[in-house]
This record gives structure tokens, C-alpha cells and sequence, in this order.
């Protein structure tokens, strides 16, 4: 069953979703088949399943297609956890507005530095964010995304 928030544009190429959150385009194999049969139902084939390639596509696009109905109906959400003495972060007002692809918001980060990070915030803020202090495998501190583990290495003994 497809949200009913959501539309599709097939082409050849590439399957267009639109959905309340924006827009996203999955790529498509010459040989992948989108079809539909009925208005709120979705086929995805491939030309000949005893072709071992098309059959991994299969599945594959077949998930990259609901992971971008999900994207633009919910969104993703991914937590941050900053694991460190004295870190912290706020969102607050960017003086630059809209400029480098924010949304006028900013995140400012303390981590440990003699300055304060400061990350306009972009559609994939987590990725960009764990860059800044990633998880040291010593002391356990960073910057963490979701429910990573790291494994803590004893200290090297002379």
C-alpha cells in the first residue's frame, strides 16, 4: 500500500518520488520494471530473474525505493550524543541567514577545542557533526551517532 501523500513520476532512468517533505529520484537499471496496477499498489520486476545481477537489483531497488517513500513522507531521525567533559551543544540563530545551504539556524558546539564549532544546518547534519570529533577509542569521547558502541583499547604500556 503507497501513502497517499505521496506521488511518482517514472521514467526509464530513474523513478521521481514527491512526497510533503520534498523531492528525491532513485535510479533505475535498463532492465528494472516499475509497474502499477492499481492506484495504490507498486510492482518492481526485472526482465529475466535467472540473471543473478538482476535479481540483487531487484531487491535493491525495490528498497531504495520505500527507504525514499519513508524519506519524504517521515523523514529519518538519527540522535547525537556528545560524550565528553564540558561538551555541549545549542541551536541558535546564524547571523549569515540562508548562505552555505542552512536554513538559517546554526549549531554551536563546544568539544574540547580552544574555539567554538559552529555547523549550519544542512540536510545531513549527522554525518557532518561526528566529523568534528569523532569517537577516540582511549577515553570513549566524540561524538556519537545512534547507538554506536566503540570498543575502549587498554593503554600501551612501555
Amino acid at each position: 500500500m503507497l501513502p497517499t501523500t505521496v506521488s511518482f513520476t517514472p521514467s526509464p532512468t530513474a523513478l521521481t518520488v514527491n512526497g510533503p517533505l520534498g523531492t528525491t529520484s532513485v535510479p533505475l537499471h535498463s532492465f528494472v520494471r516499475i509497474n502499477f496496477p492499481e492506484k495504490d499498489i507498486m510492482e518492481v520486476s526485472v526482465e529475466d530473474a535467472e540473471i543473478k545481477v538482476q535479481r540483487q537489483m531487484w531487491g535493491t531497488t525495490r528498497t531504495h525505493i520505500y527507504n525514499a517513500i519513508i524519506g519524504m513522507t517521515e523523514g529519518f531521525k538519527v540522535p547525537l550524543y556528545l560524550v565528553g567533559v564540558g561538551y555541549r551543544a545549542q541551536l541558535e540563530d546564524d547571523p549569515r541567514g540562508t548562505m552555505d545551504g542552512g536554513n538559517g539556524r546554526r549549531l554551536s558546539m563546544k568539544l574540547g577545542y580552544s574555539h567554538t564549532v559552529y555547523v549550519p544546518i544542512p540536510p545531513h547534519i549527522s554525518s557532518k557533526v561526528r566529523g568534528h570529533r569523532k569517537p577516540e577509542p582511549y577515553k570513549g569521547k566524540g561524538i556519537f551517532v545512534g547507538d554506536e558502541k566503540i570498543r575502549i583499547k587498554s593503554v600501551k604500556k612501555k
